[in-house]
């Protein structure tokens, strides 16, 4: 199959980001929605309009440093739904952030199987179309489907790691002693500055990587890796 230039890349990559952050922050406000709190909604959160949902650094900024630098992935994060779980109803408040956590990861999980349906149906046409139709529009939108499934995938791996503000931090807190829970919840300021750092050490990759290739394998995309 060909392959799409950097700027190609970039520009399927920028959709294909903002459709994972929406699925993921969707995933958490429709979950806590559904639990009894009306909060999402009242903010506004509970909706595919990309605008209320992004962050200035982790929706725009970091991943544009992550396209300028040709990193391996690219990732980013939207500004977090507020979530009450005051207002969950028929269950445990600790047991409902839990499930709510949860939920925006495996949005992106369901969203990368469903996008990986419509990459390998789309292959099954590049021997039927001609071929301009193949290079100007079968190609990149066969490219987009892969993306969106990369960085599906890359958030959901990303958000369950148990580093300040993510979803895997907040599924470890519910598990947590109260007390101890209670004191660590207040580290949610320090998140960003920890995969600033994991980044730059390259730590962070060694973790997302194995991962990322395994799903993709279980998906029959792996052979197609950028």
């Amino acid at each position: 199959m060909e392959t799409i230039s950097h700027l190609q890349y970039v520009v399927l990559m920028i959709p294909a980001l903002f459709i994972a952050m929406i699925v993921h922050e969707l995933g958490h406000g429709y979950t806590a929605y559904k639990l009894g709190d009306n909060t999402p909604k009242v903010a506004g959160r509970l909706t595919l309009n990309p605008i209320p949902h992004l962050d200035i650094f982790g929706s725009i900024l970091f991943p544009a440093i992550l396209i300028l630098a040709k990193a391996p992935f690219i990732f980013g994060w939207a500004k977090p739904v507020p979530i009450n779980p005051l207002n969950f109803r028929s269950i445990d408040y600790r047991k409902g952030m839990a499930l709510t956590a949860l939920m925006g990861p495996l949005s992106n999980i369901i969203t990368a199987i469903i996008f990986s349906i419509l990459f390998h149906l789309s292959l099954t046409l590049f021997q039927q179309l001609p071929p301009n139709i193949v290079k100007t529009v079968l190609l990149p939108l066969t490219m987009f489907f892969y993306l969106t499934v990369s960085i599906n995938i890359i958030i959901a791996i990303f958000n369950l790691l148990p580093i300040p503000s993510f979803d895997g931090w907040r599924v470890m807190l519910s598990f947590l002693p109260l007390h101890l829970e209670r004191k660590l919840e207040n580290w949610d300021f320090y998140g960003v500055f920890i995969v600033l750092a994991l980044f730059m050490l390259g730590i962070i990759q060694k973790i997302i990587i194995p991962p990322y290739i395994l799903i993709m394998s279980i998906l029959k995309m792996n052979q197609f890796l950028l």
